[in-house]
């Protein structure tokens, strides 16, 4: 279904009832102001809750650009506005569901300054706003103009005032661990998303969309406000704008996750026509960086069911070194002195076996050779490549970036961004992209806690490729922990085994359930959890569903439903949970919509189900 209602009301004639815009479902609503001194002015409310009071927007000039650039925080009327109404959906190449509503009703705000720069006006403002179900989304454009044709920022003036008692999750680096703290008690600039209980218990996550040519907005608190601030400053020719300012809001933190799919439908529509070459799947990394070693892991490939095998840091040298070269396969000696990997070999015999090869390529490779090596390794039949350590946050470098996977798109080769680069959707609009870190995952070694805090902090961005460990003596959690974390964790590659070789897997029937384990959706629901305590994902895959479940430090008992499964149907459910002596154990019952089943999970534990026909 889609359809667009359109109006506009004249100039210099706007009525005060028409700054606002209220969510399709009427429980959300956009309220815009112009306070004394031309400031602009929202609030954002769920049900009359304040969900955002009173707070200023804006845009503020380069201090070091044009001495006569202007500002763009005051000093403002509304002129103009439009407002239309979109009710549609459409359907991703893959993703956690097979079809995302886009709904929403839209208010754009045109805004002048009431004192001339220099004896001229400076041109105009909007603020595009869109009301959606799920959240409220708003950014900033120039319209075409002759009178401001170049647009200088220095900063962002985007306030976000929360309501008293409020507490929320930050962290200060994509890959870092998250705090729950007051507004007050938070003193560093802190990533997107942020994820906060107001309150008055609703809950909600500011974030940004469609970052892809716009310096990356952080948040710190000024006088107990989140006020946004840039990565840098930047500079554009009307017509511009920035990205979309999100706040999702939900009365349960669960929600917050189902409905996490906003961010995509800020982005543009998917731009790669042939999409056939594009394959998500499950990866492990080649660590010995030697022929026999290569071989006998895609051999591990095929019988544990693997999609790629992935060649990190090393392959082409030390990735640090200035004379080591993406284009020819050197060794780093300190990981394999005898320099003996045939890779072009290895990627025929992979080929063989149904089976894809990804490399790891350093940013100082990347920078300095990336319209070569990408057509190479096109030639050589590479299937994708992870980029390391990539510069973030500044306009240029997040300009680069993302003209780098549309160049990898032209190659047919697929992209996972590696360390500090967090997802804005680009993923909808060239699904090369098939995942990132931005997370702080198993190469870390986080405890229970954070593993429970991500679904509702960083996976509302996008997937995230959290690296997962078994058999492991570093990891702090149990092994149906992370079982269960790799069904909960939503990412197109899913990195399995990052520290092991096929020989750290004796026991076969312990990692069953990642011989099995679809890494895209159909369907997914979550219906418990609360961060830093626990959580619960339900994800169809077909016919099948797949429910991971975990706790914090704690022991917790915890329920599974299965009322997501088609009545009347008796279906044979995988149970894979803690034995208590440090192993898996496997139990199979017979399941149908009806049923539920309990669970002791052990500190640091949790329990995955694969349900079955």
């Amino acid at each position: 279904m889609f359809g667009i209602l359109l109006f506009f009301l004249p100039r210099y004639t706007v009525a005060q009832d028409s700054l606002r815009v209220t969510s399709p479902n009427g429980h959300l609503t956009f309220k815009f102001s112009i306070q004394p001194g031309g400031v602009p002015s929202y609030e954002i409310s769920y049900n009359d809750q304040p969900v955002i009071m009173p707070s200023r927007l804006g845009l503020l000039n380069n201090p070091n650009g044009n001495p006569n650039a202007p500002n763009w925080n005051e000093k403002f009327t509304v002129v103009k506005t439009s407002v239309r109404r979109v009710d549609t959906s459409w359907k991703p190449v893959y993703g956690e569901r097979d079809e995302i509503p886009d709904r929403y009703h839209e208010l754009t705000l045109t805004l002048q300054d009431t004192v001339k720069v220099n004896g001229r006006e400076k041109g105009e403002m909007q603020l595009i706003v869109r009301a959606y179900d799920e959240g409220i989304a708003f950014r900033y454009f120039f319209p075409e103009s002759t009178r401001t044709q170049i647009i200088e920022i220095g900063q962002e003036a985007t306030h976000f005032r929360l309501p008293p008692d409020t507490r929320f999750y930050a962290t200060d680096h994509a890959q870092g661990s998250y705090t729950l703290t007051e507004p007050e008690g938070w003193k560093k600039r802190a990533e997107l998303p942020l994820t906060a209980q107001l309150g008055n218990n609703l809950w909600t996550s500011i974030l940004h969309a469609g970052a892809t040519d716009f310096p990356r907005m952080r948040l710190e608190v000024r006088e107990g406000e989140l006020v946004s601030t840039l990565f840098g400053e930047t500079l554009g020719t009307s017509p511009w704008g920035t990205p979309w300012r999100v706040v999702m809001v939900a009365e349960e933190p669960t929600q917050l996750l189902e409905n996490n799919y906003l961010i995509l439908n800020l982005n543009a529509p998917n731009k790669i026509k042939d999409t056939s070459w594009i394959r998500p799947g499950r990866v492990m990394r080649e660590v010995t960086l030697s022929t026999a070693g290569a071989r006998k892991l895609v051999d591990f490939a095929v019988g544990q069911n693997l999609d790629f095998i992935h060649f990190d840091a090393g392959w082409y040298g030390h990735e640090y070194e200035v004379a080591s070269d993406a284009s020819r396969v050197s060794v780093d000696p300190k990981r394999n002195p005898v320099n003996d990997l045939d890779l072009q070999a290895i990627i025929r015999y992979a080929k063989e076996k149904g089976k894809g090869v990804i490399l790891y390529v350093n940013h100082r490779a990347l920078e300095n050779q990336l319209d070569s090596i990408f057509p190479l390794y096109q030639r050589w039949g590479v299937a994708g490549v992870k980029f390391g350590f990539v510069h973030t946050g500044s306009h240029y470098w997040t300009a680069w970036m993302h003209e780098a996977v549309k160049k990898a798109a032209r190659y047919h080769l697929m992209v996972d961004i590696h360390d500090e680069y967090m997802p804005t959707g680009f993923t909808r609009t060239y699904p090369n992209l098939m995942t990132q870190e931005g997370v702080r995952g198993n190469e870390e070694f986080p405890d229970a806690t954070h593993n429970t805090v991500l679904p509702f902090t960083r996976f509302l961005a996008g997937p995230a490729d959290y690296t997962y460990c078994f058999n492991e003596p570093r990891l702090k959690n149990t092994k149906a922990h992370q079982l269960a974390l790799s069904i909960i964790n939503y990412s197109p590659w899913q990195y399995l085994y990052w520290y092991g070789k096929p020989e750290t897997y004796p026991n076969r029937q312990e990692i069953e359930l990642w011989k099995y384990l679809p890494t895209t959706w159909n369907e997914t629901q979550v219906p418990t959890g609360v961060p830093g305590e626990y959580v619960t994902v339900a994800r169809r895959n077909k016919n099948e569903w797949y429910v991971g479940s975990v706790t914090n430090n704690d022991a917790r008992k915890t329920t599974v439903s299965f009322a997501f499964l088609p009545k009347g149907k008796k279906y044979t459910a995988d149970i894979y949970e803690d034995d208590g002596q440090g192993s898996i154990r496997k139990t199979t019952k017979s399941v149908q919509a009806t049923d539920q089943l309990d669970f002791d999970l052990l500190p640091r534990g949790g329990v995955a189900v694969r349900v079955r026909e």
